[in-house]
């Protein structure tokens, strides 16, 4: 997801009182079809956070989801069926769906199931419990989706009209998970190994944007259903579509590996004059980011782009764009950060991606890096230095971006904000640390290696070490340093003599490498605990072109 400033806590207490007051008077939010529940009336639901023992059991292999939208009353209803493996025999099979909509009804390897619904979960059970292995979980209901106030941040469904006047439809969920219109496991863990259908009925006259290969439309009367598939792994968040009245664009690109990939970009049908220049500017980021992080990902299925009404987000095989098709100029070409960024999350999100919330940074940092090798390939060292450097200045420092322990929900890792530029930062001190010729092909392997892509998830501690091995070096207290606390080097710099002067770091926690600037020179030194030594006429420079967090000290 793009980075965004703002901190969504503050609206937090105001929607749980909100919520208790409407339970308390005996209000049915469910039924409220005249006024449209937002998502601001849920906020306290967010992804993630502690795996229930009974969610533990399972291992999400597939999801078939098939919804009928209806544009008028801003309501969907369908169905939603969730191939499982059970680990062990259960009486309960527990999936997460909001409150907001009605299950009608469930059958488990078709027969029908009891079940009830509680808070934001769908509780199926069994007197003669469910046995071990493939369980196959259909479920039927309908509801008003809630209405995303401030998309992608805070998710659910966006019902615009474009300014031809046509349906324009638009769902962001990460905060919040896919629960927001399916049932399902809800939790970063674990992905459908076996992908997903995603089969959508609209009006005829408008298009249906997805994930993975399109392989069907068909019309009725004044209905299409369009059925979406993936076979690739794919999280709940990216499990969506959007709609509108759209012309798809198509080209090619032959990717690094020499696979032929469609490009197709779901553009609004008033919008199409923009189209070429975005497919350009699409190969053209694909070659960059090919080059740092290997082939595209998803080179089965397509490039997908496809316009929405707000911020883009990274869903995968069909990214989503909304910059008002304004570029800035690096280079001499034209760039969109927003577009760019989204398209990085292909590889490090998508491919591979973290294991808990608790590691995001490794999703939003690598890919907020990424735009910083975009800047040096389009235009130089110059460009890389300046985005590292504002990566650096807007670092908060006000809580640690891995947080302590598992479990950890999206809200509290979003909130505070560093992921992004802390976590781009580090990748750059982290290059400086163990030097080009290591740091990017270990990075490449990182995303290319099957360890760590696809069917795998990561954390911090797996990127640690894969550096470590690489480097021969115990580079855990760095990546401990960097993102576990929210301290700064503290260097300090004392004249001890004519024109001598001692440079120490304080709470250095092993031996690193830094540019020390002295008598017109500059070189790369290394500093151990007990300081070193040096002759200067005037007072040496230490790290003067910011490779760490710091703060320097003149004694």
């Amino acid at each position: 997801m793009f980075q965004n400033q703002t901190n969504r806590r503050a609206m937090k207490l105001h929607t749980i009182l909100t919520i208790a007051f409407l339970l308390v008077i005996g209000v049915n939010v469910q039924s409220q079809n005249d006024d449209k529940i937002t998502s601001r009336d849920i906020l306290y639901l967010t992804s993630g956070g502690k795996l229930h023992p009974l969610q533990a059991l399972m291992d999400i292999r597939h999801y078939t989801i098939k919804l009928d939208v209806d544009l008028v009353k801003q309501s969907i209803h369908g169905s939603t069926e969730i191939s499982l493996n059970l680990a062990a025999k259960t009486d309960t099979i527990l999936l997460d769906l909001i409150h907001l909509y009605a299950v009608t009804k469930i059958k488990v390897n078709n027969a029908t199931a009891s079940y009830y619904q509680h808070d934001d979960k769908i509780i199926i059970t069994s007197a003669k419990g469910f046995e071990s292995g493939n369980q196959k979980v259909y479920v039927e209901y309908n509801g008003i989706p809630p209405v995303a106030i401030r998309p992608p941040w805070d998710g659910g469904f966006t019902w615009k009209k474009d300014s031809a006047g046509f349906d324009w439809v638009s769902i962001n969920i990460q905060g919040e998970g896919g629960k927001m219109y399916f049932p399902c496991k809800d939790h970063p863990s674990d992905e459908p190994n076996e992908g997903a259908d995603v089969i959508i009925t609209v009006p005829s006259h408008l298009v249906v944007a997805g994930p993975g290969l399109l392989t069907n439309v068909v019309k009725k009367k004044n209905k299409a259903t369009y059925h979406w598939k993936t076979n690739y792994t794919i999280s709940n968040y990216c499990i969506l579509f959007n709609i509108g009245k759209y012309k798809v664009v198509k080209d090619e690109l032959t990717t690094i590996a020499g696979n032929k990939v469609p490009i197709e970009f779901y553009v609004l049908e008033v919008d199409t004059m923009h189209a070429k220049k975005v497919i350009e500017t699409r190969k053209r980021d694909t070659k960059i980011l090919e080059k740092y992080f290997g082939e595209y990902p998803w080179a089965k299925e397509k490039i997908g782009i496809a316009e929405v009404p707000n911020s883009g987000m990274e869903h995968q095989t069909m990214i989503t764009f909304d910059n008002k098709f304004i570029y800035k100029t690096i280079g001499g070409q034209e760039y969109s950060a927003n577009l760019f960024h989204e398209y990085a999350h292909e590889w490090f999100a998508n491919k591979v991606t973290n294991k808990d919330w608790g590691h995001m940074w490794l999703q939003e940092g690598i890919s907020t890096y990424a735009e910083a090798l975009a800047m040096f390939e389009l235009g130089g060292e110059a460009a890389y230095d300046e985005i590292i450097a504002g990566h650096r200045r807007n670092s908060k420092n006000k809580k640690a971006i891995v947080p302590d322990g598992d479990g950890i929900t999206e809200e509290e890792v979003y909130s505070g904000g560093d992921i992004y530029g802390k976590g781009s930062f580090f990748m750059h001190s982290l290059r400086y640390v163990v030097g080009d010729q290591l740091f990017f092909p270990t990075l490449y392997k990182l995303a290319t290696s099957p360890q760590y892509t696809y069917d795998n998830f990561i954390t911090t501690e797996d990127i640690e070490k894969l550096f470590s091995n690489a480097s021969g070096k115990d580079l855990k207290p760095f990546f401990d340093f960097y993102l576990k606390t929210t301290n700064v080097l503290d260097i300090s710099i004392k004249e001890v003599g004519f024109q001598k002067f001692q440079i120490k770091v304080n709470n250095l926690f092993m031996t690193l490498p830094f540019e020390i600037t002295a008598n017109g020179k500059t070189t790369r030194t290394n500093i151990s605990s007990e300081g070193i030594i040096i002759q200067s006429a005037l007072p040496p420079q230490v790290d003067a072109k910011g490779f760490y967090l710091k703060k320097t000290t003149i004694l």
